[in-house]
């Protein structure tokens, strides 16, 4: 199977692993728990709208929660809020339980939680629900132009 995520990678010529489980149920906790990666390195990517009606990806952990006011202050607006799951759909060409960074039909600003920016490798969705993709965090960073900050919510 490939996806515009793994094509992504395939053409810039990144080292990377696709790991396939039987999706049942959404969300990266899920894929964690279903291929027994940590939840700490296994990426939930997730599209937010900005109060300029511009949207984002925040890049955070299956174990953590991404800070709206933390996120505003990061990507230079004054409010974020996610997007609704149809807007997501739209903007990224993508279903939700399936949403990556790698390959979007739109180019967004990504921003990777720091917390899982401190890790050398990544699981990360390759844009098909049951696909996922392990990567060197420095390449998922290169290849998704992403900006690390502090975006949990502690």
């Amino acid at each position: 199977m490939t996806t515009r995520g793994i094509q992504c990678l395939d053409e810039r010529g990144v080292e990377h692993e696709v790991l396939t489980y039987r999706h049942e149920t959404k969300g990266a906790r899920y894929a964690a728990q279903a291929l027994g990666l940590p939840l700490e390195i296994t990426i939930k990517s997730l599209v937010f709208r900005a109060d300029d009606g511009s949207f984002l990806f925040a890049l955070m952990s299956a174990d953590g929660s991404v800070s709206e006011k933390k996120l505003a202050r990061a990507s230079r607006h004054k409010r974020v809020a996610p997007a609704s799951p149809h807007d997501a759909q739209r903007i990224t060409s993508y279903l939700v339980g399936g949403i990556s960074p790698l390959g979007a039909k739109n180019k967004l600003p990504v921003f990777l939680d720091s917390a899982v920016a401190a890790h050398p490798d990544v699981v990360i969705n390759a844009g098909a629900r049951g696909t996922m993709l392990r990567l060197k965090t420095a390449d998922l960073i290169a290849v998704a132009e992403a900006s690390v900050a502090d975006i949990r919510i502690e």
